[in-house]
């Protein structure tokens, strides 16, 4: 099987050069259970560079790549977990090692938790966040059991949210056990964060003419008008045209829904979320972060990591400690993430992307962001199917 490093056309100012291989074998050895028996990347990866064609036939192979050769690989954030979520998923090789290995860094049976609930539980920041890090990549174990080509040929991942770690997990960056570390102790903070002042979520689907800082500018005088200090009221999450995440005070968000028609809203929905994650809100949560990330080891990615804060590619290791902490209490920006990832001259075809972990709402996004593109779009859910995907 032919490697995919070599491929010289470029997705959104990423090369095809560079590292899938070093980064499965970098993920490998990182995840629990590598030592004793290979990890299934390294393998795969091993045998893919003993398979390699030397000279004018590498050469020639490399020509004949098209764009759609490469693939895209999509984390989800918190918010979608489910109970029963990696069901059936043990039997893929490493699996099992990572829950042994996430039960020992987190000190509860994470595994359990998922698989049976409750539910109230699961859905807590200190245990969501964890639990959709993990299964996501389960769901990459199970995506490279059933189509190894696809992992092979991956020139890009990107993360909403804390799905950032599993990418950067994946793209090599981080390993396994300390990125699992890090979401823990991110978790841990953002749930204090969110009990120390009534706050949350607000989606909004706007019109046209929809004013959001506007909006928000009124919501924060109004909560000054009740006597709350400093209020928070501002965009949280950029979801794709015409839809955001406000996120605030309680007392804000009320205030926009009872004025949603004011303010050109076609509809609002508080979300089920503890904080308001992505603001000035999360604040005491950066310090325990921003330390736990001078501790650990972090390499450039080896394949293009794409940042929730300004929508670019990871740079080196520095660039991704300042950016991950950053992001605590900064915008999402996954819209213009997604113009970053999937821009290309025209007539350029589009490369397949896939959803990996629980839930499609990244693909359902992305289809409101760039219909072309989601056409090629699958989801790999972190949930034993009845039958393979097709390639």
């Amino acid at each position: 099987m032919g490697g995919w490093a070599a491929a010289p056309w470029r997705l959104g100012g990423c090369s095809g050069r560079g590292g899938l291989r070093g980064a499965a074998r970098r993920w490998g050895s990182s995840r629990p259970g590598a030592g004793d028996r290979a990890a299934s990347l390294s393998d795969l990866l091993q045998s893919s560079v003993e398979a390699e064609e030397p000279g004018a036939a590498a050469a020639a192979r490399r020509e004949r790549r098209y764009p759609r050769e490469g693939t895209v690989l999509l984390f989800p954030g918190q918010g979608s977990q489910f109970v029963g979520m990696c069901r059936g998923l043990q039997q893929y090789p490493g699996v099992r090692d990572m829950y042994r290995l996430a039960e020992k860094v987190l000190g509860y049976d994470l595994l359990s938790l998922c698989l049976e609930g409750p539910r109230d539980a699961l859905d807590r920041t200190q245990h969501c966040q964890p639990a959709v890090f993990v299964a996501s990549l389960a769901a990459v174990e199970k995506l490279n059991h059933r189509q190894p080509e696809v992992v092979e040929r991956c020139v890009a991942a990107a993360g909403y949210s804390v799905g950032e770690f599993a990418a950067l997990v994946f793209a090599g960056a981080l390993g396994f056990a300390e990125a699992l570390y890090a979401v823990k102790v991110r978790a841990e903070a953002m749930q204090k964060a969110s009990e120390a002042v009534p706050s949350g979520m607000l989606s909004v689907v706007g019109r046209r003419e929809a004013n959001y800082k506007f909006a928000c500018l009124e919501a924060r005088k109004h909560c000054e008008s009740l006597g709350i200090e400093n209020p928070v009221c501002t965009v949280s999450n950029y979801l794709f045209p015409d839809s955001r995440v406000i996120a605030g005070h309680l007392q804000a968000l009320e205030f926009l829904q009872e004025n949603a028609r004011k303010y050109y809203f076609k509809r609002t929905k508080l979300l089920p979320v503890s904080g308001a994650f992505h603001t000035r809100l999360m604040e005491p949560a950066v310090e325990p972060l921003a330390e736990v990330l001078k501790s650990i080891e972090i390499q450039k990615p080896l394949l293009c990591v794409y940042s929730n804060v300004d929508g670019k590619k990871y740079m080196h290791s520095k660039h991704i400690q300042k950016l991950l902490v950053k992001q605590v209490v900064s915008p999402v920006l996954w819209e213009q993430t997604m113009h970053s990832v999937y821009e290309r001259k025209q007539g350029t075809e589009f490369p397949y992307t896939y959803e990996v972990g629980p839930g499609n709402q990244l693909g359902a996004i992305l289809k409101q962001c760039n219909l072309k593109a989601w056409k090629q779009y699958k989801h790999v859910d972190a949930l034993e199917d009845e039958e393979p995907a097709e390639t």
